[in-house]
Parts: structure tokens; C-alpha cells; sequence
């Protein structure tokens, strides 16, 4: 009997799960300012907005504290300055939602008040070399000319049992490293967290929620493996659509034909052949 498939992207689940807990929450704000150590739960406030720039399986987090914005962005495994334009478009959407909430008008004369932000991208992926602390759309983007809207964006990539996002990154390194052993199975899903469990990784967590973490992380419908199913049929569609022009003129052999078409074999071609030929 088959295995269940997990999703390709359960780092932005749990991401999103382990973060929307206050407990956590307080201590990666903690990680990011351990000099503000009078900061309680009471005091942060979850602004994370949902499936507002792509779809559900992203879920980047947003909360401010005091009069900070903190945005955080995760990378996927394959780095990329975009997501500097990611962060940006989610500031300014998270800024948009601020001043309807505290109801203060834009277009008046009074200065609205606003938090200050902060962008951090969590990178989960192989590390590239001599990775960057910060990234900004001015230097990345326009070769560091002075632009009218700048975005400066803090890299977190650090592995690190210490701290609350040093021990998530962690725990998508073992997901990785499982998933190249077994595939995308539940045996991956499982190992991956009895390792970090025996490693004390997010062990609280998983111990407390791992029924639930299981279940995130064995989602059955994967958006990536529909999206590429998707494509690999509009391939297949074109090429029998260069193919039945091709034979139609008939200038070339099959075997010719297969050349230029290598995504289907001659037997299909023979196939195609016949079923023109019973139209003629």
C-alpha cells in the first residue's frame, strides 16, 4: 500500500503553527531582541495577514510590539532576492490594515502615528556561499542608487539550539535531510520529529502538538505537484500538436518526427498517424 505524500512546502505551516502560539511567539521576538526583556505575551499583537499576496501555502508572519512592526518572511529552499519585493508588498499591505484598524485618516492634517518596521527573512534552505546579513531592494535590485522607497531585510539562517528560530531552521534541515532518505512519506514526517525530538529541537512543541504537526505535515494536496501536473500536460498537448502539423505536411518520416518531439515515442506517433488518417 502506498505512503501518504506530504506537502512539499510544510515549512510555512508549521512556520505558521509553531508562531501563533503567544509562548513561542514571545520568545522569537525575544531571539531577535534579547534586550528587551521585560516584554510579556500581553504585549504582542498578531498581525499576520492572511493569503493576502499568494496562496495558501504561504503564510508569512506579523506582529507588533510596542511601537514595532516585525515582519517575517520565510525563504523556500531555493534562495532569491525577490522576496525583498515579498516583504515590501506585505509591509505596505500590513500598514494599510494598521491605520483602518486605529481608524486614522490619511489625508488630514495631522501626523498619523505609525510602528516601525522591521523585515527579517527566515532562509531554510541550503545556505549559499558567504551569505548576506541584509539584503535591500536599493543595493540588491539598483546597484545601491538612493531610490525613492527602500526596503532593508534582515537574514536569518543561523542554526542554532539556543534560540526558538535557530532550532526551527533546524528542524527543516532534518526535514530535508529525511525527506532525501525516504521521499515525500510519512516515514520522513515521523523521523523528522523523533530526531529533533532526541535533539531537543522544538521538543516542547512537538511533544505537546505532534498529532497536530503530523497532520500539517501530511497534508494529501499539494499545490506544487498540481501545478506541475498542470504543466506537464500543456507540454504534452503541444507537442502532439506540433506533431500532428507535422505529419499533416507530410515532409518527414516518424522516425524524423520524433526527433524533433522527443517527449513522445514512436508508438505514440503511430498512434496520432492512424487517428489523422481515419479523418482524411
Amino acid at each position: 500500500m502506498a505512503q501518504s505524500t506530504p506537502k512539499r512546502k510544510i515549512k510555512d505551516s508549521v512556520f505558521t503553527n509553531l508562531f501563533q502560539d503567544k509562548k513561542y511567539l514571545l520568545r522569537l521576538y525575544k531571539a531577535l531582541h534579547p534586550e528587551d526583556g521585560n516584554v510579556t505575551e500581553e504585549d504582542i499583537k498578531d498581525v499576520t495577514i492572511k493569503h493576502i499576496l499568494v496562496d495558501a501555502d504561504y503564510n508569512d508572519l506579523g506582529f507588533s510590539v510596542g511601537g514595532r512592526l516585525v515582519i517575517l518572511i520565510e525563504s523556500q529552499s531555493t534562495w532569491t532576492l525577490n522576496i525583498i519585493i515579498r516583504a515590501l508588498m506585505y509591509l505596505i499591505q500590513t500598514y494599510h490594515d494598521f491605520f483602518k484598524r486605529t481608524k486614522q485618516n490619511l489625508y488630514g492634517s495631522k501626523k498619523v502615528n505609525m510602528p516601525k518596521p522591521e523585515l527579517y527573512i527566515i532562509f531554510t534552505g541550503e545556505k549559499p556561499e558567504n551569505p548576506p546579513d541584509t539584503i535591500s531592494l536599493s543595493k540588491d535590485f539598483f546597484d545601491g542608487e538612493k531610490i525613492a522607497v527602500d526596503a532593508e531585510v534582515k537574514v536569518l539562517y543561523q542554526e542554532d539550539k539556543n534560540s526558538i528560530i535557530g532550532q526551527y531552521i533546524i528542524f527543516c534541515k532534518v526535514y530535508n535531510e529525511q525527506r532525501k532518505k525516504y521521499g515525500q512519506t510519512k516515514k520522513a514526517v515521523t523521523e523528522t520529529i523523533r530526531i529533533c525530538k532526541d535533539r531537543n529541537v522544538l521538543k516542547e512543541y512537538l511533544e505537546s502538538k505532534e498529532q497536530e504537526v503530523v497532520d500539517i505535515m501530511m497534508t494529501l494536496f499539494d499545490d506544487e505537484q498540481v501545478l506541475e501536473a498542470y504543466a506537464e500536460d500543456i507540454k504534452n498537448s503541444e507537442a502532439r500538436e506540433t506533431a500532428e502539423r507535422m505529419i499533416r505536411k507530410g515532409k518527414m518520416s516518424l522516425e524524423e518526427i520524433a526527433d524533433y518531439v522527443p517527449s513522445l515515442s514512436l508508438e505514440e506517433l503511430k498512434e496520432l498517424e492512424a487517428a489523422i488518417m481515419q479523418l482524411v
